[in-house]
């Protein structure tokens, strides 16, 4: 999971971070950061809420700089979809479920003409693989927490993205939700071939879905080395 400085490892990857400090300008959140993302991945980011763990993902995404060290990629952010968390989502916006997978597909879409037939069988395919056509017609924040999750699962997978990336996804859902979600990214990354990284401030469920985890406490990131590592969270 580690493979120190390799610029071989590096070009195949699809993201690698090397020594990177990660935040704003005025405040650094993560440090020395080494992280690399190969394709077909499966990758969970576990941390206390408040660690740092949406800070990494907003710089993967390009939305914050990277304040030292390097960043790279090789592939576009438009290969990346994006599921954030549902409470970052205003609950007064008038949007049904198929509103907001089809989001997915504006990166593609020319203003002011009709969507193309193509795109409407590519957001039937995209709800009915995440079991949500069903609620296409529903207004979005009239479904569960496990539902929505869902719809957002489901935009991300409208983009065609290699990389998916899913902040806290299996927060604020029940427990049958959870098990349905995580089989359906296993299921991504195994069909799909989707690589995947999520996160989670639920270190049991990460190590019951990935060997791959990286820790995030205290302004430090680190490879799990075996699943009986234990902290205080």
């Amino acid at each position: 999971m580690f493979y120190g400085n390799d610029p071989v490892i590096d070009s195949l990857a699809l993201v690698s971070l090397r020594n990177a400090s990660l935040g704003y300008p005025d405040a650094t959140i993560l440090r020395a950061v080494e992280l690399v993302i190969e394709p077909q991945d499966f990758i969970a980011i576990a941390g206390p809420n408040g660690s740092g763990k949406t800070t990494l993902f907003r710089s993967v995404l390009g939305f914050l700089p990277v304040l030292s060290g390097s960043l790279t990629r090789n592939c576009s952010l438009s290969e990346f979809g994006y599921v954030p968390q549902s409470a970052a989502l205003d609950a007064n916006f008038p949007v049904t479920a198929a509103n907001v997978v089809a989001m997915g597909a504006y990166g593609r879409l020319k203003p002011h003409l009709p969507t193309p037939d193509e795109e409407k069988a590519r957001l039937k395919k995209v709800l009915d693989q995440v079991g949500v056509l069903h609620l296409a017609k529903r207004a979005f924040f009239s479904l569960s927490g496990g539902q929505r999750q869902r719809i957002l699962i489901a935009r991300a997978l409208m983009v065609g993205p290699k990389v998916l990336v899913l902040d806290e996804p299996l927060s604020g859902v029940d427990t049958e939700s959870r098990a349905a979600i995580s089989e359906l990214l296993l299921q991504l990354n195994r069909d799909e071939k989707k690589a995947i990284i999520f996160s989670s401030h639920d270190l049991r469920m990460v190590r019951s879905v990935t060997k791959k985890i990286l820790r995030v406490d205290e302004g430090k990131v680190a490879w799990e080395e075996g699943a009986a590592a234990e902290h205080s969270w």
